[in-house]
């Protein structure tokens, strides 16, 4: 699976459309980076700019911008309304997908040390990549902003994590630069059925981590309480990691309590939008739905969708577009406004869609490409798909019998089947089109020039290579369709008799797919000149074949045993 980090450069200059569309172009030079947003501010004379991309690539383009920003504004002429010490002012980077916060740490404390030797620029790491405790806040790290850097640099408190410590024509004009690495944010707004801002407001102080003043006698109108220094004493709201305020949005004609989520994994998106309705309910209001402002990774679908499938004690195995759609509606999302997945959800905006993929096509025009005169997809992409069918057929089943009200006390049972069931569906689709790919590589091995002896030679390599590829992809479609076996064994032997012929179809696909598979195996292996290699993938893929012929004929013989004929 792919690694994808986000990152959300701040440039100080939101006015001169040149210099930002400068520094932008050089996002788009970096192969693989796509550039989500640009929001230039006036006021702020600050622009946030949004990017995402795999880890080394997206540092690469980070550190571009840095460079060009370095190269175009320069701090001594800059004002503006948002604090800023730096002309990219801030550089963190924000994990989105099959990547911990801990490796996005270290991707963040490489790209600062490249900033701060190559550009020479004062770095100052925060929030998670923080190296001192209190720099894990940024308003601390920019203490004084620009205006007091000349006299911070050079002292030891504020010597920076990387780069010079030292104020000079060069650092004058670059300031210093805050590289960090945080989690999401997600800006969520709750729409109410009132048009009161103070209500809106209170529920927002309910929820919110900060909470609200505590005032004498406990009313309203009370004035605030002090602690022994003189801090105002505040009561904490419910929901860690979030900032939440009250408005009224005139283009809605409702109010709104808009909340900045911090931390998805402390307050993840649907217990933030269950705990405002809760206390909307306690002050007679009601959510009516909410929006998504910006992007999310899609994680946040997923996790909002699989949670209030649960609540109706209903199966999490279905497709992602399901899951989605149940999160979309049950958090009203499109309550103001239609809401497409595809362009809010990061994973979606950044796929590529230029190649032509054989699973996305209609059952008619798989078939169609199948039986044309290209030799893809052939055998090896037929028996993934014939794998991916037989976990279907169980998973179907798993479905069908967990929905109904006789099987209401076992739902989490069959669920978990058919999650287990569209685990092994989805890789197996995969391989379908792996297979075409594995068959691609060989020709474009034997396309390779063999003019000279050491063309010759690496030819021959890559033609190994190739196949040797080619043999574990349908053999990873043989361990794949085995997995089939054990979901449609447990929906014959006990989900809903009415479908367990389903169950046996299942068995019997998933065996054809072992089977094609492993003449795949063979006949690319025959080719292999590394003897070690094939004589061992060739024995395990017998192994393989034998136990699914074995697992077919339990299958069916339970089947028809429940048949009764």
């Amino acid at each position: 699976m792919k690694q994808l980090i986000e990152c959300v450069p701040n440039i100080s200059e939101g006015r001169d459309m040149n210099i930002i569309n400068q520094v932008t172009a050089e996002i788009e030079k970096v192969e693989g980076v796509k550039l989500l947003d640009v929001d230039p501010g006036q006021t702020t004379n600050r622009t946030v700019i949004t990017f995402v991309g795999e880890p080394e690539q997206a540092c690469e383009a980070a550190f571009r911008v840095v460079q060009k920003a370095a190269e175009l504004i320069d701090m001594r002429q800059h004002h503006g309304a948002h604090p800023r010490q730096g002309a990219t002012d801030v550089c963190p980077l924000i994990p989105v997908s099959n990547i911990s916060m801990e490796e996005t740490v270290a991707y963040a404390h490489k790209l600062a040390e490249r900033i701060g030797n190559e550009l020479q620029i004062p770095i100052y790491c925060y929030e998670n990549a923080a190296k001192i405790p209190e720099r894990r806040n940024l308003a601390y790290c920019r203490t004084g902003e620009y205006e007091s850097l000349s006299t911070r640099l050079g002292t030891e408190q504020w010597c920076p994590d990387y780069g010079p410590n030292a104020w000079n024509d060069h650092t004058a004009q670059t300031g210093a630069t805050q590289v960090g690495a945080r989690d999401f944010l997600v800006a969520i707004n709750y729409n109410l059925n009132t048009t009161s801002t103070r209500r809106a407001n209170a529920i927002a102080f309910d929820v919110r981590e900060k909470g609200r003043p505590m005032r004498e006698g406990g009313k309203p109108s009370g004035k605030p309480m002090k602690d022994e220094n003189g801090k105002t004493i505040m009561i904490p709201g419910t929901l860690k990691g979030t900032k939440a305020i009250g408005w009224f949005i005139e283009d809605y004609g409702i109010a709104q309590v808009s909340m900045n989520i911090t931390s998805i994994k402390v307050a993840p998106v649907h217990l933030c939008f269950d705990e405002v309705c809760r206390c909307a309910a306690n002050r007679g209001v009601r959510v009516t739905g909410c929006e998504i402002v910006g992007l999310i990774p899609k994680s946040v679908l997923i996790d909002a969708g699989k949670y209030y499938l649960a609540k109706q004690k209903r199966s999490l195995g279905v497709s992602e577009e399901e899951i989605m759609k149940i999160a979309v509606k049950s958090m009203g999302l499109d309550d103001l406004k239609p809401f497409n997945p595809k362009e809010k959800v990061i994973e979606f905006l950044i796929e590529d869609n230029s190649q032509k993929k054989l699973v996305d096509l209609t059952c008619t025009g798989f078939c169609e490409e199948t039986a044309s005169e290209s030799p893809a997809p052939g055998g090896g992409s037929v028996s993934a798909y014939m794998g991916a069918l037989a976990a279907s057929l169980g998973t179907m089943v798993a479905n069908l019998t967990g929905g109904k009200a006789a099987y209401d006390d076992e739902w989490e049972k069959f669920s978990d089947v058919a999650v287990h069931g569209q685990q092994i569906k989805n890789e197996l689709l995969h391989l379908v089109d792996e297979d075409t790919n594995a068959f691609n590589k060989i020709m474009n091995a034997f396309g390779l020039p063999k003019k000279s002896d050491e063309e010759k030679a690496a030819r021959s390599a890559a033609i190994q290579e190739a196949t040797k590829f080619a043999t574990e992809v349908p053999f990873h479609t043989m361990q794949k369709s085995m997995e089939a076996f054990e979901v449609c064994r447990a929906m014959v032997e006990w989900g809903n008799p009415a479908s367990v012929t389903d169950g046996g179809v299942g068995a019997l696909a998933a065996r054809s797919a072992v089977m094609g598979a492993h003449l795949n195996v063979k006949i690319n292996a025959s080719s292999l000149k590394d003897e070690a290699f094939k004589n061992d993938i060739l024995a395990k893929a017998a192994a393989i074949e034998a136990a699914a012929i074995k697992e077919e004929a339990e299958i069916l013989k339970i089947v028809n045993e429940k048949i009764g004929l």
